[in-house]
């Protein structure tokens, strides 16, 4: 099969990097779908683990990517969700392969049923950040989906980013939250809106004028999606009294006694949690993939598609770890079919 795998793990600049290679077709076994892939989605942990992941003992080469859509080909023996011939997206697992390949083995107990609505890049845009979106807000901060109202507001800091887009959306459909996203660009902040933020403020500006000037000098929930580090004096702020604080993003240190005034809690999410461990609730992401499917196809999520890259290829996968590094991007970005 094809595929896109390095060496060793290295900066963009590095003479060996993203290749295009050769490997052998992998076999479907035990509750494994061997999924034929149309198109793939890059997140920012894709460019974090080429710096840092390599390839491994007795392997080669290291081959990356997550979030991928495409045909299941064949399954193993205690597949029970899937069958030949279905279409499917899923965000894959850390410690297996990636999606960067033509064919690809993952658990049934993460796959979801792709949406009708979408073509194969449009659903690959949607997996990882859907999942992890899902879980943060309501598996990890406890937030029960209805709309009767309940007076509360949450803040989404980095709501333009692949999580921050479809959590924005989950937020606005699901829930009665009122929702503050925040976005440092004029582009990127319009974007925020038309996802359905009810504000949006700047976080590259102190973020307490900014809601005092709104009515809301203190929020109940805070979401830190990006540079959570860079925020957390500010973040200990604006979050109420007995209120909550999740994040997703990597910090080098996490001093929570800051939080104790407050008697907030702090929650972090990471959706390869459930399949790295084979969590007794693993199959929780088959069934919330199969929910945002149903979602979209009533026409009340979209795909946070933003950037089509082209074919699934080395050039232009480097292209777009670029891209993601950059710090430019909003929404997701895709690669589809190969050559």
């Amino acid at each position: 099969m094809k595929a896109i795998g390095y060496i060793q793990p290295h900066p963009l600049s590095a003479s060996t990097g993203l290749q295009d290679i050769t490997l052998p077709d992998p076999v479907a076994l035990g509750h494994d779908l061997l999924v034929d892939v149309q198109a793939v989605s890059v997140n920012p942990v894709d460019t974090k683990l080429r710096k840092s992941a390599s390839p491994a003992e007795g392997e080669t080469y290291k081959v990356l990517g997550f979030d991928a859509s495409g045909i299941v080909r064949a399954v193993g023996p205690d597949v029970t969700l899937f069958q030949p011939g279905d279409r499917v997206y899923y965000a894959g697992a850390i410690q297996r392969a990636g999606t960067n390949s033509t064919l690809h083995l993952v658990d049934e107990r993460i796959v979801g049923h792709m949406p009708t609505s979408l073509d194969f890049a449009q659903a690959a845009a949607l997996p990882l950040t859907s999942i992890t979106a899902w879980e943060l807000l309501f598996d990890r901060i406890g937030v029960q989906p209805g709309k009767k109202p309940v007076g509360k507001s949450v803040l989404v800091i980095g709501a333009a980013g692949g999580v921050g887009s479809v959590l924005v959306q989950l937020t606005r459909r699901l829930t009665s939250l009122t929702i503050i996203g925040t976005a440092s660009r004029p582009e990127t902040q319009e974007w925020v809106r038309t996802l359905g933020a009810h504000h949006v403020i700047d976080h590259s500006q102190p973020m307490a004028p900014q809601l005092a000037a709104l009515g809301l000098p203190q929020v109940d929930i805070v979401l830190g999606l990006t540079h959570t580090a860079q925020h957390l004096a500010q973040i200990v702020e604006i979050l109420a009294p007995q209120g909550q604080f999740g994040l997703i993003d990597d910090l080098p240190a996490l001093d929570i006694m800051p939080f104790k005034r407050k008697a907030a809690s702090v929650h972090w999410e990471l959706m390869f949690t459930r399949p790295l461990f084979a969590t007794p609730d693993m199959i929780a992401q088959h069934h919330l993939l199969n929910e945002v499917a149903q979602l979209v196809d009533a026409g009340l999520l979209r795909t946070t598609l933003a950037e089509h890259y082209g074919a699934i290829n080395a050039a232009n996968l480097q292209r777009a770890h670029a891209f993601i590094e950059s710090g430019a991007a909003r929404g997701k970005v895709v690669l589809e079919g190969w050559n």
